[in-house]
């Protein structure tokens, strides 16, 4: 499976490590009034999609960079990868 790197164009899926679910970029306020149970959906509650979905790849052998891949889980198609930081500054997560 090749992953087309926003920066560095198509590399090996080996260069990367699978992270989880792209939600993980949205990580609860420790703040808040019920932040225990938002923290244990967050920790341990996950969905297990059969079709597209949003994933966090890092790029361990490269430039060590994340990546929010859209892949079908039934295919391995990849149809988008974008840097993880410009995913969170769009979703205003990040400065």
């Amino acid at each position: 499976m090749l992953i087309d790197h926003p920066i560095l164009g198509p590399r090996d899926a080996s260069e990367f490590v699978y992270k989880g679910d792209a939600n993980l970029i949205h990580r609860p306020d420790w703040q808040a009034e019920d932040a225990a149970a938002q923290f244990f959906e967050y920790g341990y509650l996950r969905d297990n999609p059969a079709g597209p979905h949003r994933e966090l790849w890092f790029h361990e052998q490269g430039d060590r960079s994340w990546l929010v891949v859209t892949r079908d889980t039934r295919t391995h198609e990849i149809t988008k990868v974008e840097l993880a930081r410009d995913v969170a500054r769009r979703e205003g997560r990040s400065k």
